[in-house]
């Protein structure tokens, strides 16, 4: 027990030592970017749920400092196949292109990529084949959502 907080006390004062800033933090990159992304205008349901997903986690900007502008793709492909070709289970990739901009700039201060994968199960009614179908498409937003403000929250152009 001794040996454990000791250990941890050691790596936060090394920590600390090498000008490490907890990101949510008083000082942290968080502050950053916290109300201060405007994101284009969702068209599809993908990127309603993503666009909510971000301003769930950075809040919705009413003095923005930056554009976001982003595109979403998908691809769904057979995971599980039953003897007479029957797909019980699919998988769902999901990459999300993104460029963050100053406003009225046109060029970002940084893009990127970011990816993610999610599955559903397809052996149940049609009605909730599509019910899960939906969720994997939201569970996917939010993954993609969530590795992009990881990425802005420790990209320097932007803290």
């Amino acid at each position: 027990m001794w040996s454990s907080r000791r250990n941890v006390l050691l790596g936060a004062a090394a920590l600390a030592g090498c000008g490490f800033t907890p990101v949510y933090g008083p000082d942290g990159g968080v502050n950053g970017i916290r109300d201060a992304i405007r994101m284009d205008a969702p068209n599809t349901r993908d990127s309603f749920d993503f666009v909510a997903q971000m301003e769930q986690r950075l809040g919705r900007s009413n003095a923005p400092r930056y554009d976001l502008s982003y595109v979403i793709t998908t691809r769904e492909s057979g995971l599980a196949i039953t003897g007479s070709n029957f797909v019980t289970r699919f998988n769902v990739q999901g990459t999300l292109t993104y460029a963050v901009r100053p406003l009225g700039a046109d060029d970002p201060v940084t893009e990127g990529v970011v990816t993610g994968f999610t599955s559903y199960s397809a052996s149940g009614s049609t009605i909730s084949t599509l019910a899960s179908e939906r969720d994997a498409s939201a569970r996917l937003m939010v993954i993609l959502a969530d590795k992009l403000v990881a990425q802005l929250l420790v990209d320097p152009a932007l803290t």
